[in-house]
C-alpha cells in the first residue's frame, strides 16, 4: 500500500485546539479519517496516510483549526458536498494595518452581527482570524457566501449585502 503525507503549519496559538484536552481532538480526527497527524509545540502539522482524498480532507480540517475555526465545525468537512474556503484580505488591504483592521470590522459588524446574518442567511460558518477569513459550508453556499463577503470588503453597504443573499437564497429555494 502506497503512504501520502502532507506537511503544514499552523499558528503556534492553535496547537492546543488542534490537539485538544489530553489529545482528544486529536485522536478523534485520526479515528474518523485513518490519517496519523503529528504536531509539534510550533505549529507543524505533518499528516500521513494510504487514502489520498481523506489525506486531503484531513488536510483541509487541520488548515480550518489553524485559521480559527472550532474542531466541531471543521469536522463538517468529512461530508463530501463541504467546502472550505479561504480569502486573504492582504490581496485587498494590502500591507496597511488600518486598512486591514478595518475590512476585519466590516466583515465582522458590530458584536458580531454582520458576520452572524450572512451566517444565518447562507447556512454557512464564518472565521475572520488574522489576514483570513474563512468559510465552511456546502459548495453552493460557500459561494454565495464568499461573494457577499467580497462585496463588504470591496465597500459596498451591508443593508445591500443582505438584500442580495434574501433575493439568492428565495432563487435557490423556489428555482
Amino acid at each position: 500500500m502506497e503512504e501520502f503525507a502532507y506537511e503544514w503549519k499552523i499558528p503556534e496559538e492553535r496547537v492546543a485546539v488542534l490537539i485538544g484536552a489530553a489529545g482528544s481532538t486529536k485522536k478523534m480526527l485520526e479515528q474518523q479519517t485513518k490519517c496519523t497527524i503529528a504536531v509539534s509545540k510550533e505549529g507543524d502539522v505533518s499528516i500521513t496516510g494510504e487514502d489520498a482524498l481523506m489525506l486531503y480532507t484531513t488536510r483541509e480540517i487541520v488548515r480550518a483549526i489553524g485559521r480559527g475555526f472550532n474542531p466541531k465545525i471543521a469536522l463538517l468537512l468529512l461530508k463530501t458536498d463541504y467546502a472550505l474556503e479561504m480569502i486573504d484580505m492582504k490581496d485587498i488591504a494590502g500591507k496597511n494595518k488600518n486598512t486591514m483592521e478595518r475590512l476585519k470590522g466590516r466583515v465582522i459588524g458590530t458584536g458580531g452581527k454582520s458576520r452572524e446574518e450572512i451566517e444565518r442567511l447562507t447556512d454557512t460558518h464564518i472565521s475572520v482570524y488574522g489576514k483570513t477569513i474563512g468559510i465552511i459550508g456546502e459548495v453552493e453556499h460557500v459561494s454565495l457566501a464568499r461573494d457577499a463577503v467580497a462585496m463588504l470588503l470591496q465597500g459596498s453597504m451591508h443593508k445591500t449585502v443582505y438584500q442580495y443573499l434574501e433575493k439568492k437564497k428565495k432563487e435557490i429555494l423556489f428555482g
